[in-house]
């Protein structure tokens, strides 16, 4: 599983700014390389290309990895967005296809802070792992459903099928392993199912253009 719970309050990095420009950098040149990764992924797997749970995935997992304050999270969770998607428009352009990066800033700047908020409270237990967890897996879920029903005539299905295994993967391990009582447990199955529901509400009424 790629996410892992651990204690509530852990140590912080002895270096976070460091920490933090890790973050930045690797989201630039993974932009980057997704520009190139497009064009060389199997048929069945392409779908990822219509997918905006694709660049959430990596920026959860580097802000999970530096375990940083929830406030830096925050902010690393807006700026990788960002980075993501500006690598990827510099290189597309670089190769000749050239990509408007604004809409997706816009939707980093707005959605961003939340993912990394959410992603550094897997660290955590009972209510804040429960609120991380509602929104990372609602994410993934809500991402296979839209694409499953939305653009499922147009896509292969594998990789709508992967991410919503993904955020399943990641609901049960931390209801197994992290979320203790009801209430906790109660708001993260449901928070991810009103996640769930508004991300496709979202994407069918705008077009499924972010």
């Amino acid at each position: 599983m790629i996410f892992a719970a651990g204690p509530r309050s852990p140590a912080q990095p002895r270096h976070p700014l460091l920490r933090g420009g890790l973050v930045l950098l690797l989201s630039l040149v993974l932009g980057g390389l997704t520009s190139f990764a497009q064009g060389m992924l199997p048929s069945w797997f392409s779908s990822v290309a219509n997918s905006a749970s694709g660049w959430t995935l990596l920026t959860a997992v580097l802000i999970w990895r530096v375990r940083l304050s929830w406030w830096l999270s925050a902010v690393l969770g807006a700026a990788s967005f960002v980075l993501l998607t500006v690598g990827y428009a510099v290189v597309s352009t670089l190769r000749g296809a050239y990509y408007s990066p604004i809409l997706f800033v816009v939707v980093g700047v707005l959605i961003g802070p939340f993912v990394g908020v959410a992603a550094r409270w897997l660290w955590e237990r009972r209510f804040r792992a429960a609120a991380g967890t509602a929104a990372l897996a609602g994410i993934a879920i809500g991402d296979a459903g839209y694409g499953l029903t939305a653009v499922g005539d147009t896509t292969s299905p594998v990789y709508w099928i992967v991410i919503g295994a993904v955020g399943v993967a990641l609901m049960v391990t931390m209801l197994s392993r992290t979320i203790r009582g009801g209430v906790p447990i109660l708001v993260a199955v449901l928070g991810a199912v009103a996640v769930a529901a508004a991300y496709n509400v979202a994407f069918r009424l705008l077009g499924g253009t972010l």
